[in-house]
């Protein structure tokens, strides 16, 4: 798909639902300010109580639970978040070893692919830990950062804590919503379109962006079926 949308131009976007999180948009223009620091820990918790537990259609379910057609269960369905946020917070940087560790706990319901997962990313001066499930009692996508002199949460699209100086300031914030024209998928698609808009590099929808999730996704897996930590040049080189 990269090669053929290079080869005609063709701008190759993807669409996740923290992508229009306001929160998230807040929270890289906080790191970007350095009002926090360097990052040091980022922690997502994405995930629900699982795709047959919520009511998905039989279909959607035939092709999410399918180890061949979605490349996983929760793995793949919910890794997938904390891989694109943390690409786009660490400006594509690449991180230096992948581990990861699955569980069937409901072999019953997901006969055929993991329902639990936990990736761990290191960077030289970071780690971050995607916790990805279908075992939650309610759905979620949350963000923590912290940092060198702060820390930042995101609990949901707009409800965020803010912590500064060590501590010595704390406020709880409301998240603008995006602006106007990239506010939700449909406005970004319309606008790629129309005026061949494109953010900065790495943004979540970008094609340089989602080959690096798709590459961290692919070393999560090698690194639960070996029982090994990837060291990434090794990997990808």
């Amino acid at each position: 798909m990269i090669a053929l949308a290079k080869k005609h131009n063709i701008q190759l976007i993807t669409n996740y639902e923290t992508t229009w999180y306001g929160s998230n948009r807040e929270a890289n223009t906080i790191i970007n300010d350095k009002k926090i620091g360097d990052i040091r820990k980022i922690i997502f918790r994405t995930g629900h109580q699982g795709p047959i537990e919520i009511g998905c259609s039989q279909e959607f379910l035939e092709w999410l639970t399918d180890p061949v057609l979605n490349g996983g269960g929760a793995l793949t369905d919910f890794g997938c978040y904390g891989a694109n946020l943390a690409t786009w917070l660490m400006k594509g940087e690449t991180p230096t070893t992948v581990s990861c560790i699955t569980q069937q706990i409901k072999p019953d319901l997901y006969p055929k692919v993991e329902d639990e997962a936990t990736i761990i990313l290191t960077y030289p001066k970071t780690q971050v830990i995607i916790q990805a499930s279908w075992n939650w009692s309610f759905g979620r996508k949350e963000m923590e950062v912290y940092s060198k002199t702060g820390y930042l949460i995101c609990k949901n699209g707009e409800d965020m804590v803010l912590m500064e100086n060590e501590g010595k300031n704390i406020s709880a914030m409301k998240a603008e919503p995006l602006p106007n024209g990239i506010h939700d998928p449909f406005a970004y698609f319309t606008k790629v379109i129309k005026e061949n808009y494109i953010e900065e590099p790495f943004s979540p929808s970008s094609l340089e962006n989602n080959k690096v999730v798709m590459q961290i996704l692919e070393a999560a897996k090698y690194a639960q079926e070996t029982g090994s930590t990837v060291v990434w040049d090794n990997y990808f080189n």
